[in-house]
């Protein structure tokens, strides 16, 4: 007995509710910056307010993996987790940009602070049970497939996600600008609601058309795998929330080797997240870093979330040739060169000379995103029991969250006292950061490589 092939649309479906998750975190990313700041956030203060996202993947991510491992009723192992997450999320979503109708309460900056919080640890809930869904239902030598097809709908997602403010503005006249009622611009507000319709919906996409295997039908399938097939008993389904810590302990050797690819990695996009928006709105439109009012600014925050929008369409492309290029020549070797374009890509926004060029930075960060959300995984899945396959997902995201809390916490002041107020010398690093990671995927030991 052994799992079942799945056909392309069906790991498609399975795999959909992540377009939803990434559209609401692709609004996230573009435009919390742009919020907060509008709020009265100082621009070295951005990376503190983002240190709640971090935060929020450290404490969540492994202990829903951990109860996730351990769930089964009539609705399944991990499509609970699926929906309570989307629900949370979608009422961060709608009440960020509209913090300010608490103001009576607190001031809308912390309002705003605490949707963030809200979404970010919504979107950890919903997020670690769909990865741990692809080592649950697929086959290894679909693992590949399968994360690639994930990362693909996130591109799709994350495309219609940053592009949709300036959408709305540009081509249904939806206003960028504040108005008397509100100092966030409806274009913001409008889009973070369809974000919240939309990520309900896919997940209940996900949830009525995908089968998830009992915890007896995958114990068979790892009796009927198992090289001696006494292994199967050598590794218990943890019980205790305290078994997180005895799980890090005895983690296996690759995901080890692959915390310091994921620190860099993670490093250097949380850097581009944080402070792309204010640095293409001081090097690219010449505004002042304590702008953030004006109408230039606005489109300096919707500009911004068109070449975020650029680098996620050229991973959702990059995304479906991943399995090929892994094939031809490793994992490995494919997110070594994944990461080398993306930090050029980050560097070269420096010497970018308009905002349309900034088009071709961002699409050498889409092969960076794409391998980042893809390969990874597929390297870390062939090195871990089924029976773990949850709780080591929410681990390997220690190695995602504490690179962010890093650079959240040191990220405001190397602005302020080392590049001088120049927010773009933050890219710059964020490219570095990537070429390290480039450099340390190559000792790692892939177990089960395709090639």
């Amino acid at each position: 007995m052994e799992k079942r092939k799945l056909s392309f649309w069906e790991i498609w479906n399975m795999s959909f509710g992540f377009l939803g998750i990434q559209m609401g975190f692709a609004l996230q990313n573009a435009n919390a910056s742009r919020i907060l700041q509008i709020f009265g956030a100082d621009v070295h203060e951005l990376s503190w307010f983002w240190i709640i996202a971090p935060l929020m993947g450290l404490i969540v991510q492994p202990i829903i993996g951990h109860y996730s491992d351990n769930t089964w009723g009539r609705f399944g192992r991990r499509k609970p987790y699926f929906l309570t997450g989307a629900l949370l999320a979608s009422i961060g979503l709608i009440l960020m940009p509209q913090a300010e109708i608490f103001i009576a309460f607190m001031p809308a900056l912390w309002v705003g602070a605490g949707m963030l919080m809200i979404m970010d640890a919504s979107f950890n809930i919903a997020m670690e049970p769909f990865r741990a869904l692809v080592g649950d239902n697929l086959r290894a030598d679909q693992h590949t497939l399968g994360f690639s097809v994930q990362t693909a709908l996130i591109g799709v997602g994350a495309v219609v996600g940053s592009w949709l403010p300036y959408v709305l503005t540009n081509w249904f006249g939806v206003s960028n600008l504040a108005s008397e009622n509100s100092a966030v611009p409806k274009n913001l507000i409008y889009s973070f609601i369809i974000g919240a319709l939309i990520l309900v919906g896919s997940i209940l996409i996900t949830i009525f058309t995908t089968k998830e295997y009992s915890p007896e039908e995958l114990e068979q399938f790892d009796r009927v795998n198992a090289k001696n097939p006494h292994d199967v008993e050598t590794v218990k389904t943890s019980v205790k929330l305290s078994d997180i810590f005895s799980d890090f302990a005895k983690m296996p050797e690759t995901m080890r080797q692959l915390s310091w690819v994921q620190f860099f990695s993670w490093f250097g996009l949380f850097g581009m997240w944080v402070f792309t928006t204010p640095a293409i709105a001081q090097h690219i439109y010449g505004l002042r870093i304590d702008d953030t009012k004006s109408a230039e600014f606005q489109s300096a925050g919707d500009w911004v979330g068109i070449i975020f929008g650029v680098y996620n369409l050229v991973s959702a492309i990059v995304a479906f040739a991943l399995p090929y290029i892994a094939k031809q020549i490793g994992r490995r070797k494919t997110h070594a060169l994944s990461l080398v374009l993306g930090g050029i890509g980050l560097i070269s926004v420096y010497f970018m000379p308009n905002k349309e060029a900034l088009i071709f930075s961002m699409v050498l960060v889409g092969f960076a995103w794409a391998s980042i959300l893809a390969m990874p995984y597929a390297i870390l899945a062939g090195s871990i029991h089924p029976k773990k396959m949850g709780v080591y997902m929410g681990i390997f995201n220690f190695f995602i969250v504490i690179p962010q809390i890093v650079n959240a916490l040191i990220g405001g002041p190397l602005v302020k006292y080392v590049y001088g107020d120049h927010a773009i010398y933050a890219l710059v690093m964020s490219g570095v950061s990537f070429i390290i990671a480039a450099f340390l995927v190559t000792k790692v030991k892939d177990n089960a490589d395709v090639k």
